[in-house]
C-alpha cells in the first residue's frame, strides 16, 4: 500500500472509530462500502482496509450476506475490557516507572485537574486517556501500548453510552495516589493502585474513587 492510500485509510479509520466510539453510529449499523468511499472520494480498496482495522480493533465485525456491522457491546464486555485494562496498564507502568521524571508527572497531574474541570464527559474521557497515555508511554513497548489504546475505545464506548447527559465529574483520588506513589519511587504501588483503579469497572464492590468506576454502575444497574 502507498503512503497516499495509508493516509485515506488512517483518516477513514479514525472518523469511523469516533462515530462508533461516540454513538453516533449505534450498535448494529451497517457500514456501507460504496457510501463511505463516496464521502471520502476514495476507491473501496482504502475502505476495505479501513474496515478491517475497525474490526482488529473489535469496533466492527463482518458476516457472509450481510456485510459490515457496528459491533454491540454488553456487561460482559465491559468485564473483560476491565480485566484486560487492569493486566496490562499494570505492566505498562511497571516497566515505564523507572524512567518518569517529575516534568513528566507534573504534566500528568495537570492532565488530571483538566479532568476534574472537565464540563462534559468527552473533555473527561479525552483528559483521562492523555493522563494514562502520559504515565505509561515511556515503557517504550509500542505493541502493548497499541493494545490499550484500543482498549480505551472501548471504554470510551461505554462511558458515552452511560453519560449521554447528567454529567457531574468528581476529583480523582486515584490519579492522585498514583502519581504519589511515583515519585517516590514506589512503583509497585502504584501500579497496585491503577490495576485496582481500572480493574473496578468490571465489579460492584469496594470503593468508588474515580469517575470511570461510575461507569459500572450505570451500565450494569
Amino acid at each position: 500500500m502507498s503512503k497516499a492510500d495509508d493516509t485515506v485509510v488512517r483518516k477513514i479509520e479514525a472518523t469511523l472509530t469516533e462515530r462508533i466510539v461516540s454513538g453516533r453510529l449505534q450498535p448494529g449499523s451497517r457500514l456501507r462500502q460504496d457510501h463511505i468511499a463516496e464521502e471520502f472520494g476514495a476507491s473501496h480498496v482504502p475502505v476495505r482496509e479501513a474496515f478491517r482495522r475497525l474490526e482488529a480493533k473489535g469496533l466492527a465485525s463482518s458476516e457472509p450476506h450481510k456485510g459490515v456491522r457496528v459491533t454491540s457491546f454488553d456487561v460482559a464486555e465491559l468485564r473483560e475490557v476491565a480485566e484486560m485494562r487492569a493486566s496490562l496498564e499494570a505492566l505498562a507502568l511497571k516497566h515505564a516507572g523507572p524512567k518518569l521524571t517529575l516534568a513528566l508527572l507534573a504534566k500528568a497531574e495537570e492532565a488530571t485537574v483538566h479532568a476534574e474541570q472537565a464540563r462534559n464527559v468527552r473533555d473527561w474521557e479525552k483528559a483521562n486517556r492523555a493522563f494514562h497515555r502520559m504515565i505509561l508511554e515511556p515503557c517504550g513497548m509500542p505493541r502493548l501500548l497499541a493494545t490499550i489504546d484500543d482498549l480505551h475505545l472501548a471504554s470510551a464506548r461505554f462511558l458515552f453510552a452511560a453519560w449521554r447527559s447528567d454529567w457531574e465529574a468528581r476529583t480523582d483520588h486515584d490519579h492522585r495516589a498514583i502519581l504519589t506513589a511515583l515519585r517516590r519511587g514506589q512503583t509497585d504501588v502504584a501500579c497496585d493502585i491503577l490495576a485496582r483503579h481500572v480493574g473496578w469497572m468490571g465489579r460492584r464492590t469496594g470503593p468508588r474513587p474515580s469517575v470511570e468506576i461510575q461507569v459500572a454502575e450505570k451500565l450494569l444497574d
